[in-house]
């Protein structure tokens, strides 16, 4: 199969779909890689070590488009890329369509199948390509809320962990999940005082086992999310539903009405549409706003800040689903593996992951009958 990886376009993302070793890893199983120039300059791999690793370099993504029977991307394709996909071509990346029906409405235009990393799942019913990205994510909210805390940045003014004599800062994470407890264990780890507001009793008994008296676990109702909220100096929102929307459990007039003056919201759950009222995307290069007197922060790509890291842990966990729809095929691999086969979102100019349909009002197709029909 001849496999591609263009250059990340969107707004300060420097991750790369494969590493030099990923590229060796498909040459070696007979497959023929092509890697736009300077795709993976971003997370430190120079074109040299991509040729020396047996991957064919080419000046343009228009040009790995044409070519590549399969796209191997980071982010969802923009506009101009998903306009120059073509029927049966396999584009294998983060897709989070739920929230953006333009890109919907554009991959099945198409023809193309789009496998989504973030619905791909595991024996255990978790999500184990979104799990990496997720914990960066996590661990850069308290990052982000730490700096935007900052008198310089309009925030409190407040050190999250304070000194000694000095009341630390106080976090609420909405969310249990993989985001939540990687930004709890920075929190905790800084100082702050945490608290976890989940819907799960299993979770938060975990969540207890693991942390101890260091965080303060409470169930997710509107109740405690509000008295909450009047207490909390940065609030990060970590709610998944895979392959949905984010519930919206923070509204505008709470914020405004409830949050100290120069409090901070970091909300990583922005990729599925945000659980805040208030939330929408913004850049690296603009990725705050204010509401009210509360500073939002929504950056929908925040690993690609840290794109070396984050490009080695994407790249372990997507290889050996790539490798298999290049060595068996995509129909063949979807037969075989039903864990990949839940990544499928859109197959050949049918929407088949249904959470998207719902959430778009679009006709749903079942996978299943789809490849046997």
């Amino acid at each position: 199969m001849i496999i591609g990886t263009p250059k990340e376009i969107k707004n300060q993302e420097y991750r790369v779909g494969l590493t030099p070793a990923g590229v060796q890893s498909l040459v070696l199983s007979g497959h023929k890689v092509l890697i736009e120039t300077q795709a993976g300059e971003g997370s430190g791999f120079s074109d040299l070590e991509y040729q020396e690793a047996g991957a064919e370099l080419v000046g343009t993504a228009a040009e790995v488009f044409e070519r590549a029977e399969m796209v191997i991307k980071v982010k969802e394709p923009q506009k101009v890329e998903y306009e120059q996909l073509r029927p049966g071509q396999i584009l294998f990346t983060y897709l989070h369509l739920a929230p953006d029906k333009p890109q919907t409405e554009g991959l099945l235009r198409s023809g193309a199948i789009a496998v989504a990393y973030e619905t791909i799942t595991d024996n255990s019913g978790g999500l184990p390509l979104l799990v990496p990205m997720s914990e960066v994510a996590g661990r850069m909210s308290v990052q982000v809320g730490a700096h935007y805390l900052q008198r310089t940045k309009k925030g409190l003014g407040m050190l999250l962990g304070g000194v000694p004599g000095v009341e630390p800062a106080d976090v609420m994470i909405l969310g249990g999940g993989i985001v939540g407890i990687n930004a709890a264990k920075m929190a905790v780890g800084l100082g702050a005082k945490v608290t976890i507001l989940d819907r799960s009793l299993a979770r938060m008994r975990y969540l207890d086992d693991i942390f101890g008296s260091r965080i303060v676990t409470l169930m997710s109702n509107s109740y405690n999310i509000e008295q909450k909220l009047r207490e909390s100096d940065l609030v990060i929102g970590a709610v998944l539903i895979p392959g949905a929307n984010a519930p919206k459990l923070v509204t505008r007039k709470q914020i405004e009405e409830c949050m100290k003056p120069g409090s901070v919201i970091v909300d990583v759950a922005v990729d599925q549409g945000g659980c805040m009222e208030t939330t929408r995307a913004t850049t690296h290069d603009d990725p705050v706003f204010k509401v009210g007197d509360v500073t939002q922060y929504c950056v929908a790509n925040m690993p690609g800040a840290v794109p070396r890291t984050s490009t080695f842990a994407l790249t372990n966990v997507t290889l050996p689903y790539a490798m298999m729809l290049a060595n068996l095929g995509p129909e063949a691999a979807f037969r075989k593996d039903s864990h990949l086969k839940a990544g499928v979102n859109v197959y050949r100019g049918h929407l088949t992951y249904e959470a998207v349909a719902e959430a778009q009002g679009l006709p749903f197709a079942n996978i299943d009958s789809v490849l046997a029909g």
